[in-house]
């Protein structure tokens, strides 16, 4: 039996340690020391707000509003309660923090994430999502399981050692994150409560069978002895580490956003910290029916932007902002009309947050699309590839080389200007797509698409339905600047609701048509 196939087998996501209220997963390899003693001494803290968050009851589309009320009516937030965050974008009234956030610019929202060939199912979008592949690939590794992978190359062998003592990543809860899956072993440590952090005993250490078996089983012992060191180096950094505790809230989430602020603070080298805020589901009982700003939602909204807000002002405080930066993400959006249970179903697209003094404060990307007449399946369409978020944080947060996240993530990556502060400075801006119309709309089998460019960009034009599915290719080459007028045929296709997607570069432009 090879190491690599028994790893694999001891557990799904391979060799966690249970031990006192946590379970562990060794890790670290060489080039720590240049992340951490070098130029990059940066962390980077995820926050999966897992089964799908409703985008649109979040960043409420103002421009939209009215069709909004048509489309969900039972579920809508009044507009007198909404926190304006620009004049086309409003806010939960249950996201107070967020909005200092944006004030104080913290804060960057990318509009109609998501990726192409949406797949609905909350198993496989989310394994899409931490394993950063396209719908149509299968991996057993995470997004920054690869990255590390890739810097740190023969991880978990020979580590922990003197040069890199701690964790490259820690999950905050029961389980290691899929993230951070790397090939032979996971690059995350679970901490579920680090009042009772202890170790995990290996034992009388007799000789161990003359056998493959007896070398795995000393493999494992020896992986078990890696792994209380881990535990004594986060110890040690709780011990050391300082927090502000008045800042945060009484919930979980604030809890352990508290705990990662003190780890910083102590001095632990680790770079990624993976946190989960569950119940985005809502399909029932989203919102209280005799008061729509209440509700299941409302609260777990409440709970996101209270517990980030007290940890940005945490971390300014302990004098780490310029070395923290936050991202949430959720495995889709949900469906634009509401249903009769007082919810939302599974959608498409959505948004993510970016927060962090170093970051481009503002909004990338349009508004969603609302219709005054929705279909029924009908999701807010993609607008950025979640991948290119991604990457872009991995090149900008990490210094990763653009052929290099092309070749972890995907090779149709575009860089988005996310970061551009604390030293990092974003040389790149949106391309600017404009006078984009489809016409006639409605349609029968043919229309028109027009829009202009202001410099020679390579396009890619296609068209998806309403679930998020790519139904035609219409054009992929290079358009010079100057107006464009593309004839587009869709014979075969049967009536409804589609949208035709424009890109040029990283700059995207997305129009709802509808065939008759």
């Amino acid at each position: 039996m090879k190491r690599r196939s028994f790893l694999k087998n001891t557990t799904a996501f391979t060799l966690p340690a249970f031990f006192g209220g946590m379970s562990v997963s060794a890790m670290p390899s060489q080039l720590m020391e240049e992340m951490i003693n070098g130029d990059n001494d940066r962390v980077l803290v995820l926050i999966d707000l897992n089964g799908g968050n409703d985008a649109l009851n979040t960043f409420i589309p103002l421009d939209g509003y009215d069709n909004l009320v048509n489309a969900r009516a039972n579920v809508i937030i009044p507009q007198s309660t909404i926190l304006e965050m620009t004049d086309t974008i409003g806010l939960h009234p249950e996201l107070a923090g967020v909005k200092n956030l944006y004030d104080n610019a913290n804060l960057t929202v990318v509009q109609g994430v998501g990726y192409p060939n949406q797949n609905r199912s909350h198993f496989r979008s989310a394994d899409i999502w931490n394993t950063g592949v396209h719908s149509d690939v299968y991996k057993s590794t995470g997004w920054l399981g690869r990255y590390l992978d890739d810097s740190f190359p023969g991880y978990p062998e020979n580590y922990p050692n003197a040069d890199c003592p701690d964790p490259f990543a820690i999950t905050m809860g029961h389980s290691i994150s899929g993230t951070c899956q790397g090939m032979d072993s996971n690059f995350s440590m679970a901490i579920l409560n680090t009042d009772n952090i202890g170790g995990l005993s290996t034992g009388i250490e007799v000789p161990f069978p003359n056998d493959c078996y007896g070398e795995e089983l000393a493999f494992l012992v020896d992986t078990y002895k890696k792994s209380n060191v881990y535990a004594d180096r986060v110890i040690e950094a709780i011990g050391l580490g300082n927090s502000n505790e008045s800042l945060y809230p009484d919930t979980l989430l604030a809890e352990q956003m508290k705990v990662v602020a003190k780890l910083i603070s102590g001095g632990l080298q680790t770079k990624i910290y993976v946190l989960k805020l569950g119940g985005f589901d809502t399909h029932a009982e989203q919102v209280d029916p005799t008061d729509t700003t209440q509700g299941t939602h409302a609260t777990l909204l409440k709970t996101l932007s209270d517990a980030i807000w007290a940890f940005q002002q945490d971390i300014a405080l302990l004098d780490l902002e310029e070395r923290v930066l936050g991202m949430t993400f959720s495995e889709f959006g949900r469906k634009i009309i509401s249903n009769g249970g007082v919810g939302t179903d599974h959608g498409t697209a959505g948004a993510m947050m970016v927060f962090g003094k170093c970051v481009n404060q503002g909004i990338i990307g349009d508004n969603p699309l609302i219709a005054s007449e929705v279909d029924s399946d009908e999701g807010v369409p993609m607008q950025y590839d979640f991948k290119w978020v991604y990457g872009s944080i991995l090149m900008d947060w990490f210094g990763a080389e653009e052929d290099k996240v092309k070749s972890l993530l995907t090779q149709d990556f575009e860089y988005i200007p996310i970061v551009g502060g604390c030293d990092t400075i974003a040389t790149e801006e949106i391309v600017t797509i404009n006078d984009t119309k489809a016409f006639p709309n409605p349609f029968d089998q043919t229309f028109n698409l027009k829009f202009s460019l202001l410099k020679d960009e390579d396009v890619k034009i296609d068209l998806s339905n309403v679930e998020g599915k790519q139904v035609k290719v219409i054009s992929n080459k290079k358009y010079r600047s100057g107006e464009h007028q593309v004839f587009i045929e869709v014979y075969g296709l049967p009536a409804g609701v589609y949208f035709v997607k424009i890109q040029a570069g990283n700059g995207v432009k997305t129009l709802r048509v509808v065939k008759q």
